[in-house]
């Protein structure tokens, strides 16, 4: 189990966020490190259902497609090769029954997701807003899949990516005439400059100077940069994105 929550880790860019739901008492955000794992399997134990999600300063990079079978899974999710597209993270939740997670490479707006998961078939009465999937390696606690023995399916890990990102279409180009408006599509890996502070810097100032704001920069950097060492903790990654930002426009403006 330890080994999954690392994985997850990896995957939503150490954003993760873990929640057990109690469906008469609600749900409940808890610390989403090793220590809490004897804690979450004594709740799924007793009933309870374990959660996971991105932070929600990231969650616009990632969608949920949700309640899908296997032949839609296959067609849908893998290359012709057989192998997985990029950037999936894939649960088994039940026997025959898939949950989907996209990082994407770009923003996706609300109307972009409903837009997408309409096409992939997801769970038609779920909302792309501040969506909960399950967590692999608990089990699923729904009263539809106790067995004559009492016991229930175990949520398993399929597949996971975090090297690589998918590339999520556009819903449409834009109306003509209104080219000039579009923000210009940059990449992190273009300003490359052998330090990871100094490409965040250039990147950084590409961004302000096409017009993004500091929320789509800091979400930017958090998705695109692989190594975070020197940044230990949500709290000093923030303060490192913040300052950098603000010295950027200091100098742009």
């Amino acid at each position: 189990m330890k080994r999954i929550i690392e994985k997850l880790n990896h995957f939503f860019f150490f954003n993760l966020c873990l929640a057990v739901l109690d469906e008469a008492a609600g749900r409940w955000i808890v610390d989403p490190s090793h220590e809490i794992i004897p804690y979450l399997k004594s709740q799924n134990c007793q009933g309870r259902h374990i959660l996971v999600k991105p932070a929600d300063h990231i969650e616009p990079y990632y969608m949920l497609v949700d309640d899908i079978g296997e032949e839609l899974l296959n067609r849908q999710h893998k290359k012709q090769s057989g192998e997985w597209k990029s950037g999936r993270l894939i649960v088994e939740t039940s026997p025959d029954n898939y949950q989907v997670w996209i990082h994407s490479s770009r923003y996706l707006s609300i109307d972009d997701k409903k837009y997408w998961l309409k096409k992939l078939y997801s769970d038609p009465g779920a909302s792309p807003k501040n969506r909960w999937g399950r967590c692999p390696g608990f089990r699923n606690r729904k009263n539809k899949y106790e067995d004559e023995n009492g016991g229930y399916p175990l949520s398993k890990l399929i597949w996971i990516d975090w090297k690589r990102q998918a590339e999520v279409p556009r819903i449409s180009p834009l109306p003509p005439g209104e080219e000039v408006c579009q923000k210009k599509e940059l990449s992190r890996q273009a300003y490359e400059r052998g330090n990871e502070s100094e490409t965040d810097f250039s990147y950084v100032l590409a961004l302000i100077r096409s017009g993004y704001t500091d929320n789509e920069i800091r979400i930017r950097l958090l998705t695109e940069r692989k190594n975070w060492k020197n940044h230990s903790g949500e709290k000093k990654i923030m303060q490192y994105l913040n300052t950098t930002i603000q010295k950027a426009r200091s100098i742009v403006n």
